[in-house]
């Protein structure tokens, strides 16, 4: 597999009522070069969270690893309840190929991560699906057959000894590491508040009840209502309007009918498509119809989707990811000075300083650039634990601590944009002043840029800070940011003053 291949990975962890715990495993995946987090879901009723990343092998691994160690920090199975089987913090990890990677690359992977959770980690893990090694855990419900509690009391039998890691469970559980097709995570919601009528559908739709190839089925309570909950292991020889179908026609049989039906992560797009033909009843319709994807084939410059983001009448990406894209713009041009004086002649003196500099710039931008998103989310973290329940006292008291939990979080994503602006600073500072004085007035605007990054951070930082009710966490985050600032300007300062 090419290091520049790209592998989707969807880990499931068991937490959905946390926010704050949710974002810090996320943050995890955030922190590794290189990955891009798709989408994060949670469901409180299932108390789990689904998180889509895509990367390369190298990264997405490294991702896979950090966010179950985090897990297993922050998550303690004996405390944990929901209405989803479960058998770890990190429940399960699959590995999903993408454009020129394979299935059997994705066994490596997963072969590769589930042993270093074993050794590092401490942590049980069960391969499954392609990767399995017995026949009888190809199959991730036989694999969780008991779940944490079943696991723990049986661990030490020849049947459920683990493929890597210890024969005991702690209170990270054990996780399920494998590889597999695209899955898309599909539930309907029936007009009725009776669990076992969703539980004898679902059993009638899963192929390992007789029904539909291709579909695994759970028939759970979710707030108050039935759901048919299902996995649709392969859309394209199952499509979801067929397995709407059936609900339909099995619910029928009780007198009930389908309320509603929601994806769960992020579906292909032909799943959605498939669907609409059926639904509309398309004659002939070809895929290239779709003025999107006609769209798609011409290449965009990102800078306009993220613009047009900005521009759109939705609180985030806001200033907090604008003043961390001007601090990755302004890296940029550090290393495109720096990258204009290595390998010449008249440059050799600063040769060995200005090599280090450009990777020191690469750096600084990958990490600005993940800041972008980053503060975004953080954002989205303090909405979220603002809409926490709170009509009880109890639930008040949960609200609060996650609602103080996000905002301190809030604050310290865009102290970081401000420390990494700062940086690439004094990288511009060295550069100006002993790399090639033709890209002075360069590095002069990347300066410009990072001031203006540094104090556009600042003010988001304070605008978070005055409603944290620590006032030590509050003084902390002041005076970083105040020296930042100051340093920000005098550096911004000197660099200008070389380019004249």
């Amino acid at each position: 597999m090419s290091p520049h291949s790209l592998v989707e990975c969807v880990p499931n962890f068991s937490e959905g009522r946390r926010p704050e715990v949710i974002a810090q495993i996320v943050a995890a995946a955030r922190a590794v070069p290189g990955v891009r987090v798709l989408d994060t879901e949670s469901d409180a009723d299932h108390n789990r969270s689904v998180v889509t990343l895509v990367g390369p092998p190298h990264a997405i691994t490294e991702a896979a690893y950090q966010m179950a160690a985090a897990a297993a920090r922050l998550i303690n199975l004996d405390e944990h309840h929901g209405q989803h089987p479960r058998m770890g913090a990190t429940d399960v990890i699959p590995f999903i190929p993408l454009g020129d990677a394979t299935l059997a690359d994705c066994v490596a992977l997963a072969r590769q991560v589930g042993q270093r959770l074993g050794d590092e980690l401490g942590i049980p893990v069960y391969l499954y699906e392609a990767a399995a090694t017995r026949p009888e855990r190809v199959n991730l419900a036989d694999v969780r057959r008991g779940e944490y509690e079943g696991i723990r009391a049986e661990i030490d039998t020849p049947a459920r000894a683990p493929d890597f890691g210890p024969r005991r469970v702690g209170t990270a559980g054990a996780t399920a590491v494998g590889a597999r097709a695209p899955l898309v995570a599909y539930n309907i919601y029936l007009g009725t508040a009776d669990t076992s009528i969703a539980k004898r559908i679902a059993k009638a739709v899963r192929h390992s009840g007789g029904g539909l190839r291709y579909v695994k089925a759970l028939g759970l309570d979710v707030g108050g209502r039935a759901q048919v909950s299902m996995n649709m292991t392969d859309y394209t020889q199952t499509p979801l309007h067929r397995a709407f179908e059936m609900v339909r026609s099995e619910a029928e049989r009780f007198g009930v009918t389908l309320v509603e039906s929601e994806v769960v992560g992020l579906v292909p797009q032909d799943a959605r498509l498939d669907a609409a033909e059926h639904s509309l009843r398309l004659n002939g319709f070809k895929r290239e119809q779709i003025l999107e994807r006609r769209l798609g084939e011409i290449p965009e410059v990102s800078p306009v989707a993220f613009v047009d983001q900005v521009a759109a009448a939705t609180p985030a990406p806001g200033g907090g990811s604008v003043a961390a894209l001007a601090g990755s713009l302004a890296a940029a041009l550090s290393q495109m000075a720096a990258g204009l004086t290595v390998g010449r002649k008249k440059y050799v003196a600063v040769e060995e300083q200005m090599q280090a500099a450009l990777a020191e710039a690469s750096t600084l931008r990958a990490d600005l650039l993940r800041l972008v998103d980053e503060d975004a989310l953080a954002f989205q973290r303090v909405m979220a634990a603002y809409r926490l329940p709170k009509a009880t006292e109890a639930e008040q008291t949960a609200r609060q601590t996650a609602v103080q939990a996000a905002l301190v979080g809030a604050a310290q994503t865009p102290l970081a944009t401000a420390e990494k602006a700062v940086a690439t600073l004094r990288l511009l500072a060295r550069v100006a002043r002993d790399g090639n004085p033709n890209a002075r007035t360069d590095a002069a605007v990347g300066a410009l840029m990072a001031e203006a990054a540094t104090r556009g951070a600042a003010l988001n930082v304070r605008a978070n800070v005055r409603d944290i009710e620590d006032g030590a966490v509050a003084a902390r985050l002041e005076a970083a940011i105040a020296g930042l600032e100051a340093e920000a300007a005098t550096l911004a300062a000197e660099v200008v003053t070389l380019a004249r």
